[in-house]
């Protein structure tokens, strides 16, 4: 089981991807905006980042660039529908970032982060 932090600014989304996280075993804590995760960040230890980039206030990126900074052993996982931008040098996404694009099977999402976590 894994601790991770799900930043999306998406209700229904959010929603939807907690309860999958949680049905295969993870703990899941839920922000709607990228400052609001980082406010987390700050209060306890995750396993992983799983955050959209489009969000109001604070990005993806820029929330993922933060969490590096608190804590460098964090994996990191971008669910996006702009994989370029993610992927793009000039926005110093954390080089070890894992990219997965909307539209996603949650089966999908569910064996990566599997993958992330036992890596």
């Amino acid at each position: 089981m894994a601790a991770i932090l799900l930043a999306e600014d998406d209700e229904s989304m959010r929603s939807f991807l907690k309860k999958a996280l949680e049905k295969a075993g993870h703990s899941v804590v839920d922000a709607g905006q990228g400052d609001e995760a980082l406010t987390e960040l700050q209060l306890r230890e995750f396993d992983l980042l799983l955050t959209d980039i489009v969000m109001p206030v604070m990005d993806g990126i820029e929330l993922a660039r933060r969490a590096s900074e608190i804590d460098p052993d964090m994996k990191i996982m971008f669910i996006t529908g702009f994989a370029a931008v993610a992927l793009n040098p000039a926005n110093k996404a954390p080089e070890d970032a894992k990219v997965l694009s909307k539209p996603f099977h949650l089966k999908d999402l569910v064996n990566e982060v599997d993958r992330m976590i036992a890596a």
